[in-house]
């Protein structure tokens, strides 16, 4: 039973986490600090009426269906959003140290397991953090990015030792990628690489196809990740964000010149090779007979 206790106090604490990343992810406005006091402080209220809620409205999803997804007080119909994102919280804190303690990684780190497990829930946070940002506001913050960056640095001085079977998410599939066996310098030229890449994108479309938050994001990306899997992260982001850039072009809800965030593709590619990177990998040397 400990087991099963311990992920529900950890998705509770997730639920409670996820409250508060809706809070900065709605009161923030470009230019501001990302825990600036006016992004942090005061208390919650309505967007609409401006009443202040009580403590009782403000339960983690329980709440919102509660309230059947309104105010109370004048009846506003409240955004999606707010279960929505507590609940990715509450997952991310279950399922990031559930994931972790499958891998071989902690077989050879164990000493290290909770500062694994901790620093890789606070890097999915913030790729949840700036998501919602980049979607509602079509900029990351580069307090996020910046904080990105040491955790990457951070998880690098614990890995850098490693076989790179061990830290990649590519498993041993990653030996056929295997430049050079520094871990420093696999997830210094991933982010290299990947910041290139961006940026011819930037300069060739002249900042059409993507922003420089995006170009920021991808070297990140590369150094948390390292070299191959920044590969699939990459791959994965563009192949999602094209099947829903045609859909909703199909929808009429966007057109073809318009903008889309391309942040969260990046999230979801992240997302996809931190927990199904070594079965994506198989299933396609498996299909071409690899």
């Amino acid at each position: 039973m400990e087991l099963p206790l311990n992920y529900a106090v950890l998705f509770v604490f997730g639920l409670a986490i996820g409250s508060f990343i809706n809070v900065i992810s709605l009161r923030y406005q470009p230019g501001q600090k990302l825990l600036d006091r006016k992004v942090i402080s005061g208390r919650s209220h309505c967007p609409i009426c401006l009443k202040t809620l009580a403590w009782y409205e403000l339960i983690p999803i329980l709440s919102f269906f509660l309230q059947r997804g309104k105010c109370r007080n004048c009846g506003y119909r409240l955004s999606l959003q707010y279960p929505l994102v507590e609940l990715l919280s509450g997952l991310i804190f279950v399922f990031i140290p559930w994931h972790l303690s499958n891998l071989q990684l902690f077989l050879l780190t164990p000493d290290f397991s909770l500062l694994t497990s901790l620093i890789w829930i606070i890097i999915f946070l913030l790729f949840l953090l700036l998501s919602i940002i980049d979607f509602r506001q079509y900029i990351i913050p580069n307090s996020i990015n910046l904080s990105l960056v040491v955790l990457g640095i951070i998880l690098l001085i614990i890995n850098h030792q490693l076989p790179i079977a061990n830290y990649s998410f590519l498993g041993h599939y990653a030996m056929l990628f295997d430049i050079q066996r520094s871990a420093v310098v696999q997830h210094t030229a991933a982010a290299f690489l990947a910041m290139t890449f961006f940026g011819l994108i930037i300069v060739l479309s002249r900042g059409k196809a993507m922003g420089w938050g995006d170009f920021k994001l991808a070297g990140v990306l590369g150094l948390i990740f390292g070299w191959p899997d920044i590969i699939l992260v990459l791959f994965l982001a563009f192949f999602v964000g094209a099947f829903f850039s045609i859909l909703l072009l199909i929808q009429k809800k966007k057109k073809i010149k318009e903008a889309v965030p391309f942040g969260p593709f990046l999230a979801i590619g992240a997302f996809l090779t931190f927990f199904f990177g070594y079965q994506i990998v198989d299933i396609y040397f498996r299909l071409f007979g690899l």
